[in-house]
């Protein structure tokens, strides 16, 4: 066992040889859109991004769902079809799963994967000098919760309570934009990062930036930290409107909650972009300690599979997180 449950690592690693190591994983979660094929397909890609933060391919997945016995069969089709195209596009299949009954939906996938033993990611191992790099932009908690409580309501209960608030309406490009990078595979940023011989990572969902980013600055005990320009964090369109209107989740208080000891903020940051750089993610990108020697080679593989990233910092020689 390389990784277990000793290490609160993304996904657990069992090595068979030399050349091969198997990754497992699961993740699942209740309905984050209304469309019910891209919610099977956010859904899947979010539960293979694990394997992809380890530095591993996908190879077959199982259906871990639950639905209320009057659910439409279309819909539940359409969900377990936009899983299935997610994970066709990873390159990989579906080879069975398991459904009950369930009051509320919930839909997700159990994930193996494969990788050479040398180059599993871990949340520790980052080095001074490293370049931090995200490859999504954050905002989807509020950009949903903005869908969920700003969004269309032919009832009128929405558009009346955001008259008597003074809360903006949906910007459906928003959450286009929102959707489309939920269901953006982190497997062309896993590779590039392989490529670059990467040791260091993990994925941006629950806890958010500052808070997976804890996690990697405590797998390294007091060894190093990282330091964060917060005006570099990319941002999904419309996240700062619908922060600053207080559509967010719970996250953004229990992350800091529970993390906060080991970040440190100077007061030029705002305070609504300090919300969003904890506020819990959805399908999020990967954060990566790339070696400042090997950014030439990043750079390349992102260009060639049309992968965006961002570089948001670095790696320092001081405990915990500093964010300026």
């Amino acid at each position: 066992m390389l990784v277990g449950l000793g290490e609160p690592d993304d996904a657990a690693v069992y090595r068979f040889d030399a050349q091969r190591a198997l990754i497992t994983t699961t993740d699942f979660f209740t309905p984050i859109v209304d469309d019910p094929w891209l919610y099977g397909a956010i859904a899947a890609a979010n539960a293979m991004s694990d394997v992809y933060a380890m530095g591993g391919e996908v190879l077959f997945c199982l259906n871990i769902a639950g639905f209320p016995e009057d659910l439409p069969g279309e819909t539940v089709a359409q969900i377990f079809s936009g899983g299935a195209a997610k994970v066709r596009e990873a390159g990989a299949a579906i080879a069975g799963g398991h459904t009950v009954t369930n009051p509320e939906p919930f839909y997700g996938l159990s994930v193996t994967g494969l990788i050479h033993p040398d180059q599993v990611m871990r949340k520790g191992g980052a080095r001074p000098g490293d370049l931090l790099v995200l490859t999504k932009p954050l905002g989807t908690g509020v950009v949903t919760t903005a869908a969920k409580l700003a969004g269309p309501d032919t009832g009128g209960a929405r558009q009346l309570l955001r008259r008597l608030q003074h809360k903006p309406e949906l910007d459906m490009a928003h959450l286009e934009a929102a959707i489309h990078s939920m269901a953006r595979l982190n497997r062309a940023a896993s590779q590039a990062a392989r490529a670059a011989a990467v040791k260091s990572a993990t994925d941006i969902t629950g806890f958010g930036l500052l808070g997976h980013g804890a996690e990697m600055v405590l797998a390294n005990g007091a060894q190093t930290g990282i330091r964060i320009r917060a005006e570099d964090v990319p941002l999904l369109p419309g996240a700062m409107t619908y922060a600053e209107a207080g559509y967010i989740t719970r996250g953004s208080t229990r992350n800091p909650d529970h993390y906060g000891h080991a970040v440190r903020v100077q007061g030029s940051v705002a305070p609504i972009l300090q919300t969003l750089l904890w506020e819990s993610e959805t399908s999020g990108g990967l954060l990566l300690a790339l070696p400042a020697d090997q950014k030439a080679t990043f750079e390349s593989h992102c260009q060639a599979a049309a992968q965006p990233f961002w570089i948001i910092g670095e790696v320092i020689d001081t405990p915990g997180i500093e964010v300026y």
